[in-house]
């Protein structure tokens, strides 16, 4: 299908609002095409520490941005009823103006969330088995102006939704998905596959993202989807950022990011998720990098 490079802000909820809503607007200044934010009841690695909601964060954003596409990276699916989601994504979506991209994934069992407010944490195997009823569910609620729908987790009756979504047919879902069977739910389910590796070396980094790409391909195959009608989005995670004092390396020179780059996307990625900069000292790359680099690396 030959999608056209994204670029993506990486951007979590915890600031204080109005730096929050500044950096989601200067990363629709700098020309990124998506902003995405986390799902959590709280910083799940340091708790007292400041957190806003996934969805009202995105309803903020949403009314004040203007081109920005917006999204969940991602919503956990423990935390709300289907239904309920695609309520708030739709909602958000006008509120955007049909801006909205609904990203869904399995959270972590070792979010402290869950116990803080005494909700279930399910298991990662029950959540792996409730996700395929779950993506489909809210793909159907958010495509249809009324819903039935009976699975062994989840039932809605007639369940209607209105104003319909400003795209058609509905916003475009993303599935989370690091193992070979998430992988395979993205290959059936979604519009784009987000993934990421935890590896600290760069290079260990495009071999593991690589050998993904092949097991997604191999799942579309099986199923008979065209592998080319998949976006496929990478988190450019920095392992070695929490030891340098959150110094993201991809930062540090033009050279180093467009080497990234070229290494990601020789191997299929379209979309490229860029952390906002933990550090004052690297603002100024990351706009050089948005003003001077997005126009080479998109033609």
């Amino acid at each position: 299908m030959g999608y056209e490079v994204r670029f993506q802000a990486l951007i979590l909820p915890n600031v204080e609002w109005d730096e929050l809503i500044g950096r989601f607007k200067r990363a629709e200044d700098l020309g990124f095409d998506l902003a995405v934010t986390a799902d959590h009841w709280c910083d799940w690695s340091n708790p007292p520490s400041n957190w806003f909601e996934l969805w009202t964060t995105l309803a903020g954003v949403a009314q004040a941005t203007s081109r920005i596409r917006i999204a969940p990276c991602v919503a956990q699916i423990p935390l709300r009823n289907p239904a309920m989601l695609a309520r708030q994504a739709l909602t958000v979506d006008h509120i955007s103006g049909g801006r909205l991209e609904v990203g869904l994934g399995l959270g972590m069992p070792i979010d402290p969330s869950y116990d803080m407010i005494g909700m279930e944490n399910w298991t990662n195997k029950k959540r792996v088995a409730q996700f395929d009823e779950y993506v489909e569910l809210v793909g159907q609620l958010l495509a249809n102006e009324a819903t039935t729908y009976k699975g062994e987790f989840y039932e809605v009756n007639e369940a209607t939704m209105n104003p319909r979504s400003p795209q058609r047919p509905r916003p475009p879902i993303t599935v989370a998905a690091m193992g070979p069977v998430m992988i395979g739910k993205a290959a059936r389910y979604a519009d784009t596959w987000n993934t990421m590796s935890f590896a600290e070396d760069f290079d260990d980094q495009l071999k593991e993202v690589g050998e993904k790409i092949a097991v997604c391909r191999q799942h579309c195959e099986t199923i008979g989807r065209d592998p080319e009608t998949l976006r496929i989005s990478y988190n450019m995670f920095d392992a070695k950022g929490r030891a340098t004092g959150g110094e993201i390396r991809y930062y540090q020179s033009h050279q180093v990011f467009e080497d990234l780059i070229g290494g990601l996307a020789e191997v299929g990625i379209t979309d490229f998720g860029l952390y906002y900069p933990m550090l004052d000292s690297q603002l100024d790359a990351f706009e050089s990098v948005a003003t001077e680099l997005f126009p080479k690396l998109r033609s």
